[in-house]
């Protein structure tokens, strides 16, 4: 009888084994025939490390869809437009790699071998090019009544190209041309079959500063008056470098917005994290909490200096396309609101000359001056160096010269005085100043209250004298500091969640009464 049962088992166990193997087998063809069907997915089939949303998002508005013969659908349009892109971002790889890869998947065989040749020779003379394009206005020239070829003019690009020899850079290169373009549907895939560039156009032309916010005879006007900054940098207490986050709170602006206007303050300087608001892809959310920031901003009769970058620090070509789609997205949304001074390119660029290189920052930071001026030619452009020396770079592509400063006080006169002398006619702008008050373990003899007083004493007499804007660091002693700010050392945090001129219970400290009217 236990033998008979055993046997009973044993056939079972081959029979569901037999039918699980069947069904594995099934579900693989399966898989196969889905993935024949459907086409397979290139950025799979790349070998590249990251997808081009990523990295690679420029911009693509059609300036003419109109076909005497055959309508483009909807989802053709799609796929033409992703392939396209696809297909420069593929290029500008294989260029910066001296690899091919991927260009097989994005044109055809004859329209290839010019790119393999040039990549061959890039290689064999140690040459490689970092290259974007910034932006796309093709014009649809013909679409086959078939649906398998599609001819258009893509107009207007602007390309940048550094290119490096022996690791060397030799050139950088920007550039706006037309290109006549032919793809054809092949295996389900738009490819490249004809690139050729076209005469190079004529540059886009810039649009016309208007006459709201202006400099004149290195004095800053607002419709037509004299505008004297005097400012603070803001951040709510109890959400220092984390402003637009979960604990969002606008009563609690509100409140320090009126504290603020009561004294003598008419501004504010605020920071738009880039990564925290999406990147290229902006969070809706973070741009509703920026709209009611600005809005009670406006409602105190508080002008605003809003940061674009901060927390950002790649400024490779490769990234251009994304940090321009962030730009674009913040300052066309908010170019008419009536809170908005200037725009503050990045917060502290010269910190990363060392890191990423002088050239490169300088070069990112000119091409966002004109990105932003294309959506905005209202509103003031400046940038937030970390110190009075590097406030000389980019001089004259900024309206107002920014700088920050955390040197000795006895040395702050003789500074301005040399970058005034570089800078005769910019208003300058002390965007940054301070003194931490922390006195404790990690620092025994920190300065004191009385210290930060006498600071603020001299330092106040001398700007009145000299007339000089200010935005000094910061309202509110910090309870917590991220360490992602200013690293994990305890006395570097402690340091700075003491800057405040109000202690952490609210109370005004004695450097208040510099600031109170």
């Amino acid at each position: 009888m236990m033998v008979s049962l055993n046997k009973i088992i044993y056939r079972g166990l081959l029979i569901l084994s037999f039918v699980g193997v069947n069904l594995l087998i099934l579900f693989g063809l399966s898989q196969i025939l889905a993935y024949l069907s459907t086409g397979a997915d290139r950025s799979n089939m790349l070998h590249l490390d990251v997808k081009r949303t990523e990295v690679y998002l420029p911009e693509l508005n059609w300036e003419s869809l109109e076909n005497p013969g055959r309508p483009m659908e909807m989802q053709t349009l799609g796929d033409l437009q992703k392939d396209y892109l696809d297909a420069w971002y593929v290029r500008n790889v294989a260029y910066q790699t001296n690899q091919p890869y991927g260009i097989e998947d994005y044109y055809t065989d004859s329209a290839r071998v010019n790119l393999f040749s040039l990549i061959e020779w890039n290689k064999s003379q140690d040459i490689h090019i970092e290259s974007t394009t910034l932006n796309h206005s093709p014009f649809l020239d013909f679409y086959s009544a078939d649906g398998q070829l599609v001819s258009f003019t893509d107009k207007q690009v602007v390309q940048y190209q550094k290119i490096y020899k022996n690791n060397e850079l030799i050139a950088t290169v920007q550039d706006t041309s037309d290109y006549q373009v032919v793809m054809l549907l092949e295996d389900g895939f738009w490819r490249i079959r004809h690139q050729v560039k076209l005469t190079p156009s004529l540059p886009i032309e810039k649009t016309k500063r208007s006459n709201q916010y202006q400099v004149k005879n290195g004095e800053l006007l607002v419709n037509g008056e004299t505008f004297s900054i005097a400012g603070i940098n803001y951040y709510p207490q109890d959400t220092p470098w984390d402003m637009f986050a979960e604990k969002f709170d606008s009563t609690i602006i509100n409140n320090d917005f009126k504290f603020i206007r009561q004294s003598v303050f008419n501004s504010i300087r605020i920071f738009i994290p880039y990564h925290d608001f999406g990147k290229a892809e902006v969070k809706e959310d973070k741009l509703k909490k920026l709209q009611i920031v600005l809005d009670l901003a406006s409602q105190n009769q508080l002008k605003v200096v809003a940061t674009l970058f901060d927390f950002y620090g790649d400024y490779s070509v490769m990234d251009w396309s994304l940090t321009n789609q962030h730009a674009k997205i913040v300052v066309s949304r908010f170019k008419d609101h009536p809170a908005i001074l200037a725009w503050d390119l990045k917060n502290e660029p010269d910190l990363d000359f060392e890191s990423r290189g002088k050239e490169n920052v300088l070069e990112w930071l000119r091409q966002m001056a004109s990105e932003v001026q294309q959506y905005d030619s209202n509103h003031l452009i400046t940038i937030g160096w970390a110190s009075p020396q590097a406030a000389t770079n980019l001089k004259n592509v900024v309206d107002l010269v920014s700088f920050h400063y955390y040197q000795e006080i006895d040395q702050f006169q003789e500074k301005v005085a040399a970058l005034r002398q570089a800078v005769p006619s910019k208003p300058l702008v002390l965007q940054e100043y301070g003194l931490s008050t922390y006195r404790g373990i990690w620092n025994p003899f920190g300065n004191s209250l009385k210290d930060q007083e006498a600071y603020y004493k001299k330092m106040q007499a001398f700007l009145e004298e000299e007339k000089l804007a200010f935005m000094l660091w910061t309202l509110y002693d910090f309870k917590h500091v991220p360490s992602s700010v200013v690293g994990r050392l305890p006395w570097r945090k402690s340091n700075q969640k003491h800057f405040g001129i109000l202690d952490r219970l609210g109370n005004p400290k004695p450097a208040f009464r510099f600031f109170n009217r």
